[in-house]
């Protein structure tokens, strides 16, 4: 920890690292089919990278990352690549398979490292090193096919872990993590740590919530009820997070966990880890500018997915970003992913030391009829009404609605799909809600409040749905789901017909949704 002190005090603003992570990646890179074809080498530059590699997406390196699957060699990697990750394709697009060769290995663990040494040095002491580490999530488990091996993000990072880390901090046994994503394996965790000295619980904040209400489930006893998780596990300092942000369940946490425990946020995805809290999280997460991903920012001002391999001169290396600008980011990482675009969108909030913070992501913002509304805004204002009212949102879903009123009338809205916790102090209802989210969100966002004030948006839909339907709806996905990573808006109404039908709700007046019948005749 004291070397990693000053080691981040001489670090800086990061540049000699991604400097140095350019060098090793062009030296990688330019051993292999992708490399030679777009003339990489290990002398290039980075405005020659710049001018040879346009941004691309998960669409371009599909097809290559199919023929690596199959055991070729040497297309985005050196050699034939031994593992890949799936994603869990939670946002309503499909399960992505990246490569993980030994290189990325070695990424993903450098960044645990220096995650939990971040940690360490805002708190003062090494105390989460003393105790063993909870992971809930996907299982753990490698299928193999034709001697390669795939396993879901969880599984990459449990077999990137050091030997000591694995024998001394890693839980729960092997056995439960490689069980599917279930209550049973909650359970089993449950049970198998009930009795362990327990520092660190980590996960997606919806996992970490059904481990903490099992855990005080299983040591609740007669009369002797445990209201949070330091009863059980007192030694209990740090919830790591990662794949959403804490947004609804962060006081439900700060409840359940105990008092004391520390949250630790880590941006983390199949394709690197990126940042990771290194102060208060109101100050953003330190860019781990060091640990082999270069990466570059394009101004998200404009951005059009379309015209995205004509822009690659916009893009801006970390020393030319600005704080309080809205960037997609574009990572060049060790699995050979050349400027590929992740699909998110950040801002920094400072420059030395390099923190930013995620402000959405890209396609997945809300603009059916023009108002730019983003998943931070739509999150910020359903928190604040909550709070306001003493309600707690367990998820929801905002998507635009087209009403048909009579013959040649329609109007255009937002539609609300919202399940609240049950035992409020406050009886909710619809009526309640809409006018208090309106007037939020209007407050929030300029662009909504023009829309709403010159009649271009009418009042929004909300639906109250009975509990446990966003969780049927992430159950019916086939994918490792959770309503935490769930998209919060989508400017169609793919995931809002989706829990229409769950919901049973099949409204008269409701029609198909499509951009072309937005301002048509009923």
């Amino acid at each position: 920890m004291s070397r990693y002190a000053r080691f981040l005090k001489s670090s800086g603003r990061g540049h000699a690292g991604q400097r140095k992570a350019f060098a090793q990646l062009m030296g990688q890179i330019a051993r292999t089919e992708f490399g030679v074809n777009h003339g990489l080498t290990p002398d290039t530059t980075y405005e020659q990278f710049r001018e040879n590699v346009p941004p691309r997406t998960y669409d371009y390196y599909k097809p290559l990352v199919g023929r690596m699957a199959a055991g070729e060699p040497n297309v985005l990697v050196p050699g034939v690549c031994p593992f890949f990750v799936v994603t869990s394709g939670t946002t309503g697009t499909e399960p992505k398979l990246l490569p993980v060769p030994e290189a990325m290995l070695a990424h993903y663990r450098r960044g645990l490292r220096d995650t939990l040494y971040l940690y360490s040095l805002r708190t003062g002491h090494a105390g989460v090193f003393l105790g063993r580490h909870v992971h809930m999530g996907a299982s753990t488990a490698l299928i193999e096919a034709n001697g390669l091996y795939c396993a879901s993000f969880d599984g990459i990072l449990a077999l990137s872990l050091s030997p000591w880390v694995e024998a001394n901090l890693y839980a729960p046994p092997s056995a439960i993590a490689e069980m599917p994503e279930s209550s049973d394996k909650v359970f089993a965790a449950a049970r198998a740590m009930m009795h362990r000295d327990v520092t660190l619980v980590a996960g997606t904040p919806a996992d970490v919530a059904s481990l903490a209400l099992a855990v005080r489930e299983a040591a609740s006893t007669g009369k002797r009820r445990m209201t949070h998780l330091q009863t059980v596990w007192p030694n209990l300092e740090c919830f790591l997070f990662t794949g959403s942000t804490l947004g609804l369940f962060a006081e439900h946490l700060r409840s359940s966990l105990g008092p004391t425990v520390n949250f630790q946020e880590m941006y983390a995805a199949a394709e690197g880890i990126f940042a990771a809290q290194c102060e208060n999280i109101n100050q953003g997460l330190r860019l781990l500018a060091d640990n082999g991903v270069l990466f570059e920012f394009l101004p998200y001002q404009g951005y059009s997915e379309a015209n995205l391999e004509k822009v690659g001169a916009q893009c801006l290396p970390l020393e030319k970003v600005q704080i309080n600008t809205e960037y997609v980011l574009l990572v060049t990482t060790p699995a050979g992913l050349c400027r590929y675009v992740p699909g998110d969108i950040v801002r920094f909030l400072s420059l030395d030391p390099p923190r930013m913070q995620f402000a959405g992501r890209v396609g997945l913002e809300l603009n059916a009829f023009g108002e730019h509304v983003t998943e931070t805004e739509l999150v910020d204002t359903i928190q604040t009404v909550c709070a306001r009212n003493g309600w707690q949102a367990v998820s929801f879903h905002v998507a635009p609605y087209h009403h048909r009123l009579a013959a040649g009338q329609t109007i255009n809205s937002h539609e609300w799909w919202v399940e609240l916790r049950t035992h409020t102090t406050r009886t909710p209802t619809a009526n309640l809600l809409g006018p208090e989210l309106d007037a939020e969100l209007a407050h929030r966002n300029p662009t909504y409040a023009a829309k709403r004030a010159c009649h271009g948006l009418d009042f929004p839909t909300v639906r109250l749905v009975v509990p446990g339907v966003f969780d049927q709806w992430a159950q019916g996905q086939n994918k490792a789901a959770s309503t935490s990573k769930m998209a919060r808006c989508r400017s169609d109404r793919l995931i809002a017909d989706q829990l229409a039908e769950l919901a049973r709700y099949h409204p008269a007046t409701a029609a198909i949704f499509s951009p072309e019948n937005l301002h048509a005749p009923a």
